[in-house]
């Protein structure tokens, strides 16, 4: 059997005074004498009293906690982004619950309605990969709950985005490994059907046209982002009549999983096959050879998702009816190269 929980009534129990008085006295109120305040908070101390906090933001109407979620919170990009979050919202008082979706679009819907049994103030998001329909996040804003898409997000939800220019990030990398003097250059591609993965597509085939460089199909794969992934698809790419001199990843989780194979198949790296990555993961500094990939300034994204998000909560509380227009804000991609891409 679980302890059952101390209430103000077990408080009040004890002293032989009213719930009220209790309730006033745990806050300080300045109606209530100091000697009952160190009576009422010795005992809550001794029956180690926890205050209900769903019950204090019924009443109050607002909770003090943001839900955050976000696909994985073990790769280093998404963890970085949480730490930025929490900073700027510990400073405002808040305090964060985190929920992961492990890209599946059950889990985010699951998550969401936590969310709202635990009345957060407002959520912050990366959506999950599988999500192809966002009607759980239209209902979000439905409910004036405020909200932030960062990294991930949908052009059909009119929320508050912050994201990186993946575009330009691509077309950076790509343009690079054509600086190296690559001419075939593959693209393990995330899921095409999510919008950074379709924007790092489109920056990939622009840097090619810009350069002269037919756009070949047949050295443009779809992965599940995973490093296995990266393994598979770059024998895939080797298969192709025509080897590609480079692989552009789509992070760099697949950007490893191609280094893996290529070592193992004694492929020299970068003078036969160049690699670039995105994300640039913790790991892409320290591995052998060292990974050139592209900084999304996560840290920054997530203290800025954290600001649009305060911003929303303060302004809903504002007397104003009118509806504040949703913000978007885009990072500047930079370029890290490292000995993956950087030929002699």
């Amino acid at each position: 059997m679980g302890k059952k929980r101390v209430t103000l009534t077990d408080i009040a129990n004890e002293l032989n005074i009213d719930v009220s008085t209790v309730s006033k006295a745990l806050k300080k109120h300045p109606k209530i004498s100091d000697v009952t305040i160190k009576k009422v908070s010795k005992v809550a101390r001794r029956l180690n009293y926890r205050p209900n906090d769903i019950a204090t933001a019924l009443v109050k109407g607002r909770s003090n906690l943001i839900g955050v979620m976000v696909p994985h919170t073990d790769e280093n990009f998404f963890a970085s982004a949480i730490r930025g979050i929490e900073e700027v919202a510990k400073k405002k008082g808040y305090n964060i619950t985190i929920f992961q979706s492990n890209d599946d679009t059950s889990d985010e819907k699951s998550n969401i309605e936590t969310m709202y049994r635990a009345r957060v103030d407002g959520i912050i998001a990366s959506h999950a990969m599988e999500t192809h329909e966002f009607g759980h996040y239209q209902d979000i804003l439905d409910q004036d709950i405020p909200l932030v898409l960062f990294d991930r997000f949908n052009d059909a939800i009119d929320s508050d985005v912050v994201a990186i220019d993946d575009f330009k990030g691509a077309y950076k990398a790509v343009s690079h490994l054509i600086d190296q003097g690559c001419t075939r250059i593959a693209h393990i591609a995330g899921q095409l059907s999510v919008h950074i993965y379709k924007e790092r597509y489109r920056g990939y085939k622009q840097a090619l046209e810009d350069h002269g460089i037919p756009n070949e199909e047949n050295l443009v794969v779809e992965s599940d982002m995973s490093l296995e992934g990266g393994r598979k698809l770059t024998l895939t790419l080797l298969n192709n009549r025509k080897k590609p001199n480079a692989i552009f990843a789509s992070n760099d989780y697949t950007a490893l999983g191609a280094i893996q194979f290529l070592q193992e198949s004694n492929i020299d790296i970068p003078e036969e096959v160049a690699v670039v990555g995105f994300s640039n993961e913790a790991f892409t500094s320290y591995v052998t050879p060292t990974i050139s990939s592209i900084e999304q300034h996560s840290r920054k994204m997530g203290k800025i998702a954290a600001q649009h998000l305060l911003d929303q909560i303060s302004g809903s509380t504002e007397s104003s009816s009118a509806k504040r227009p949703s913000q978007k804000t885009i990072l500047t991609p930079e370029l890290i190269i490292r000995e993956s891409s950087k030929k002699k």
